[in-house]
């Protein structure tokens, strides 16, 4: 590969939740936006109720716990915002390779190193993005929740859930499994599979969601026939409940993950189940390799 080919994966493969000296807020290229995310991290102390056995967070040295900074967070997303727009950012090394369809803003992204609706004053933060946005007569850029699903159930969060609602906000929600034992294989948590079954489904009757699902090779081998049927049938599931399903996001691992025995699948397996999850749900399902 040459330099400039590498370059030009690098600004798709690195994911860096640093920049310039902002605490919360960082622009990334997302693939599966189509465009330059602006990524809201909550999560500085790298807490999250989840244990991916594929996550790229480092969490063997943890963050700082800290209420949110709110005016920063909003000084930081409103700099990022003028960045983009004014092209000063595609000016910079990390973006330069950037081709210009991609130069774009597409969104701005609540995710991080954890899981953001853990944060206590989620709902606040939501506000926060929405004023950003309406002072920049930005009425068409979404604001992008990317999620477990884990804490739907809790009020202050199905309030910041309705302030998305009202804001162009567009949920991405994570379900990497089909049955219990993969779920807790895969996730290593404590939030029980039905908890977030529950909340996909009543999250999918009030507004239309996207569902994000990570599958990889564990110690060498994808998942099975089985695991697949029961994770269409999951989706299946929601959608005949009344639940809308905007679209299936099918990716694989593309940073170095927590643990070493598990890999990236080739394209064509995930061609191969994506071509499989449409024709047992019917839904509309993309491709994203590694």
């Amino acid at each position: 590969m040459t330099r400039s080919q590498d370059n030009a994966k690098r600004p798709f493969q690195d994911h860096p939740r640093s920049f310039e000296r902002n605490r919360y807020v960082y622009p990334v290229v997302s693939r599966r936006a189509g465009g330059v995310s602006i990524g809201v991290n909550l999560n500085l102390d790298k807490v999250c109720n989840f244990g991916c056995v594929y996550c790229q967070v480092d969490r063997s040295e943890m963050g700082e716990r800290e209420f949110v900074e709110i005016d920063r967070l909003a000084a930081e997303l409103d700099r990022a915002i003028e960045l983009v727009l004014s092209g000063e950012l595609f000016a910079g090394p990390r973006f330069s390779q950037l081709p210009e369809p991609l130069r774009r803003l597409n969104d701005i992204a609540l995710s991080g190193d954890g899981e953001p609706t853990t944060y206590r004053n989620f709902e606040q933060v939501v506000s926060v993005c929405a004023d950003v946005r309406r002072r920049r007569g930005l009425d068409d850029l979404k604001i992008v929740l990317i999620t477990n699903a884990s804490m739907f159930h809790r009020e202050h969060v199905r309030r910041g859930l309705e302030l998305l609602d009202r804001n162009n906000g567009e949920i991405w929600a994570k379900l990497d499994a089909g049955t219990e034992d993969y779920y807790r294989l895969v996730a290593r948590s404590a939030v029980p599979f039905s908890r977030i079954l529950d909340n996909l489904q009543a999250a999918a009757r009030v507004r239309p969601i996207v569902i994000q699902t990570l599958f990889m090779a564990v110690r060498g081998a994808g998942p099975d026939e089985a695991e697949l049927r029961a994770y269409a049938d999951r989706l299946s599931a929601i959608a005949s409940s009344g639940g809308r399903i905007k679209l299936v996001q099918i990716h694989t691992v593309a940073r170095p993950p927590a643990e070493s025995w598990v890999a990236a699948l080739p394209s064509e397996t995930l061609e191969a189940i994506a071509a499989e999850v449409r024709a047992r749900t019917g839904l509309e399902v993309a491709v994203f390799g590694g």
